[in-house]
């Protein structure tokens, strides 16, 4: 029996087209993987760069930016940051208000931070200025937004910002000065928020100085989310402020369930792209050896008047096949993983900002989820070749010699 059957008269244009179909699923499938883990990263990058992963506030039935006060809790912060898997803690202080100029007006959030804010995440969106430099001496006058609002209000690097902000008292007005504009492509946020000193919403809230709406907790990794947060609120239970106010441990994925939700909807719109290339693959598979079995019926039929056993004969036609299955296999993962690598080093395809939320395709290339594939792919494929294998049982050894 020749043992390379892509050569095979008849046999060969219907190995190379399973080899084909084997390697371009192996393509697709790595491609989808890689853009699908890209995408999910890149959005909950952006959504815990403005959220943190996990939040401690003081419990309130509003759900608006109007958030109730808490004391500063300095052993609170401490026995936090010992837990395992946290990066870092940071108080923050949250207020609506109105940016006026003199030809528009939007309705925006400020998000009051001290010293101690993380700012790599809004450094990588930075696009003109600097962040806020904080000193402890005095309070500092700089407000940090993005470009989305800068363009939809007129305004530019270096400008003054009018902002009013309404309490019991009546109406207070503010006056910044735009010190850096960033965009991280997310609407949804950055037309809604920008950055200020906390000072001065601390005095503009009536509160006493030292007095916060929550602190943010940056952890290691995204997938120590639900420990942390479990011995987050273990510890939360032992701290009670000096107003007896309830504290409340949330985390990203409970504040902002549309977006993980609208996220995970990805990994199924992968699966199904999976399950459809496989198919597509295993039928071209299953084809290729039906017809490599057919080809070699008289070969079949000597082998077996000689003494050759079904399960013998049997496993031969399916290392031929698993052999092809490897070929395709080799073929994709060098395509797939290189269409990747030039995605990721080039970016050379691009996306609508405004409808995707990023400017370019990402992509994450996980050796486990390759492993995965690979072996998945192999495995499944060795299972449907069973059933066409089993054809050499019912060739009669007369039958086939006569075979023609």
């Amino acid at each position: 029996m020749d043992g390379s059957p892509e050569g095979s008269r008849f046999s060969g244009p219907a190995i190379r087209v399973a080899t084909a179909a084997v390697a371009l699923g192996m393509v697709v499938m790595i491609v989808s993987v890689a853009v699908g883990l890209g995408f999910k990263r890149e959005i909950r990058d952006k959504i815990v760069g403005f959220g943190s992963h996990v939040q401690i506030t003081g419990y309130s039935l509003n759900s608006s930016f109007e958030t109730p006060p808490l004391p500063y809790d300095s052993m609170l912060v401490a026995e936090v940051s010992c837990v395992p898997g946290v990066k870092g803690i940071q108080p923050y202080v949250t207020k609506p208000g109105i940016i006026k100029t003199d030809d528009a007006f939007q309705g925006i959030a400020l998000k009051g931070v001290d010293s101690s804010f993380n700012w790599s995440f809004i450094n990588s969106c930075l696009v003109e200025g600097h962040s806020l430099a904080l000193p402890d001496s005095a309070k500092s006058d700089d407000i940090l937004l993005s470009r989305s609002l800068a363009n939809l209000l007129g305004l530019s690097l270096g400008d003054p910002v009018r902002m009013f902000f309404v309490n019991a008292y009546g109406v207070r007005a503010r006056r910044f000065n735009i010190c850096g504009i960033f965009d991280s492509h997310f609407d949804e946020f950055d037309k809604s928020l920008a950055y200020v000193d906390m000072r001065h919403l601390v005095q503009l809230n009536d509160w006493k100085p030292g007095t916060i709406s929550g602190y943010e907790i940056l952890l290691h990794n995204f997938d120590m989310m639900d420990d942390v947060t479990n011995a987050l609120s273990s510890i939360a239970t032992t701290h009670v402020s000096s107003d007896e106010a309830i504290i409340r441990v949330s985390d990203i994925r409970r504040l902002q369930p549309q977006i993980f939700g609208w996220l995970a909807l990805l990994d199924q719109n992968i699966l199904v792209i999976i399950v459809l290339i496989i198919a597509v693959a295993g039928l071209n598979m299953v084809s290729g050896l039906l017809i490599l079995i057919l080809e070699h019926t008289n070969a079949i039929g000597i082998f077996k008047a000689v003494g050759a056993s079904n399960s013998l004969l049997r496993n031969v036609f399916i290392l031929m096949a698993l052999r092809i299955v490897g070929k395709g296999l080799l073929f994709g993962n060098v395509i797939g993983v290189g269409l990747c690598l030039i995605q990721k080093f080039t970016g050379v395809v691009s996306l609508d900002p405004e409808n995707y939320y990023l400017d370019t395709v990402p992509v994450l290339l996980s050796v486990p989820h390759l492993l995965l594939l690979n072996l998945g792919t192999a495995l499944l494929a060795f299972l449907l070749l069973l059933g066409p294998s089993g054809m050499v049982a019912r060739i009669s050894p007369v039958k086939a010699i006569r075979f023609n």
